[in-house]
């Protein structure tokens, strides 16, 4: 089994590039060696009211890592 490991900034640019080319999900994990799921979830948990951008997308993730018990 893979090991896990979080998007990171430039993973996340590279999923609001493709994004905006129109790219589907399946092509956009396939190309970023992820998981459907993976980018499914990021787009989901991370879209705003402009849609989808990276360095929200990076805000919030790091907001939510911050706000988790440890």
């Amino acid at each position: 089994m893979k090991q896990y490991t979080h998007l990171t900034e430039q993973e996340r640019y590279h999923i609001y590039l493709m994004i905006r080319q129109k790219n589907s999900l399946t092509s956009i994990a396939k190309i970023m060696n992820r998981s459907v799921s993976t980018i499914s979830r990021e787009i989901k948990r991370n879209t705003g009211k402009k849609g989808y951008r990276y360095q929200q997308a990076c805000r919030l993730a790091g907001s939510r890592h911050k706000e988790k018990k440890k």
